[in-house]
């Protein structure tokens, strides 16, 4: 059996990425539906989560905590105060906390929750198609057990790297958090192409969707570096040169380099608002 066998699990917030760690523990077996519990203002949003994977479900936060081991924090960041004043003093001193919440410092966590054990992840949307990235990291207080139940956890969702220093959940954010807009952006924009050059918007999106997941797929499997790998579609002279001649005039690298750089600085930013309690 796994590290989270008989492991106790609330949720507080059951929106889309509660939903999709739910669905990821409960299909591999990770962990056992009566033990884990959602909390939600939600009832409709609850109902669902009860019916799709019989867990338990209430509408009181502090009801969902009684006697767990992990307690899974997936509200608004903007709902952090008024959670947290409810929550402090309720959760178990032993329990690992995982956060969710796009932004919140780890100090800031351990301030409002006047909590210790705290991990903060930087998810991303693939995760609610087990196709995530999840990197996160924790305070000192966490014992090597709940680092390896953080680790189970998340590996229901995806892939999962920790990290040692807090920057590098800024930088994940830049990466993975805001990555799958870029990539859907880029998908848009062939998409429109394709249809401007005559396919049907159904047909461009096939080619598309299957050209990136392929690519994506003959990426790890070569363990190439990309430049090698684009090399290898590109002839002298030919039609990939061509396109890549102009995306390289019209500054493709570098416009992704400080898109990159700019949701960096944001988050940098936006987390510096959230430090002090």
């Amino acid at each position: 059996m796994t590290i989270l066998k008989d492991t106790k699990i609330c949720f507080i917030g059951a929106g889309a990425m509660a939903t999709a760690i739910i669905a990821g523990l409960c299909k591999q077996k990770l962990v056992k539906p009566e033990n884990i519990t959602a909390s939600d203002p939600y009832p409709t949003q609850l109902q669902k989560l009860a019916e799709h994977y019989q867990i338990n479900i209430t509408a009181d936060n502090l009801t969902a905590l009684e006697n767990k081991e992990v307690l899974i924090l997936a509200i608004k960041p903007q709902m952090l105060t008024k959670v947290g004043h409810e929550l402090q003093g309720h959760i178990p001193t032993e329990s690992l906390v995982i956060s969710i919440l796009g932004g919140i410092p780890l100090a800031k966590l351990t301030c409002q929750l006047q909590h210790e054990r705290v991990v903060r992840v930087m998810p991303n949307t693939p995760a609610q198609v087990g196709k995530g990235m999840s990197v996160w990291m924790g305070t000192d207080a966490i014992s090597d057990q709940q680092r390896q139940q953080t680790k189970s956890i998340l590996a229901a969702l995806g892939e999962e790297v920790l990290v040692e220093k807090e920057d590098y959940l800024d930088m994940a954010t830049a990466i993975s958090g805001s990555g799958p807009a870029y990539i859907f952006m880029l998908m848009e924009a062939m998409i429109d192409a394709g249809v401007h050059l005559g396919f049907s918007r159904q047909m461009a999106q096939q080619l598309v969707y299957q050209t990136i997941e392929g690519s994506v797929a003959f990426a790890r499997d070569s363990q190439r570096h990309p430049a090698e790998l684009r090399n290898m579609v590109t002839s002298p002279g030919g039609t990939t040169a061509e396109a890549i001649y102009e995306l390289d005039k019209g500054g493709f690298r570098t416009v992704i380099s400080k898109a990159i750089l700019a949701a960096y600085k944001k988050s940098k930013f936006l987390g510096s608002l959230n430090d002090n309690g």
